[in-house]
């Protein structure tokens, strides 16, 4: 929670709601990163890594570490992916 949101009241304010809370590319961030194998077309593999992009500089350091490290993983599958390298 950042300071410029306000603070849950009431019964509401014991309910952790953190995960609601989570950008698309956040929560993609940290399901792909227990991924282990996949296959998958390769074109899904660079739009997966340009949706994840933009979450290399999140504020917040644990998503900016598991997006750099799934973009990581995605970009070296889409370059042994392709023919002739």
């Amino acid at each position: 929670m950042t300071s410029s949101q306000p603070l849950p009241r009431g019964l509401t304010s014991l309910i952790p709601d953190a995960r609601a809370q989570a950008t698309p590319g956040e929560r993609a961030a940290s399901q792909l990163l227990h991924l282990r194998e996949a296959t998958v077309p390769v074109p899904v593999l660079a739009a997966a890594a340009e949706l994840i992009a933009p979450q290399l500089t999140d504020p917040d350091p644990a998503t900016r570490e598991a997006a750099t490290a799934v973009h990581a993983l995605l970009l070296a599958a889409v370059e042994s992916a392709v023919p002739g390298q």
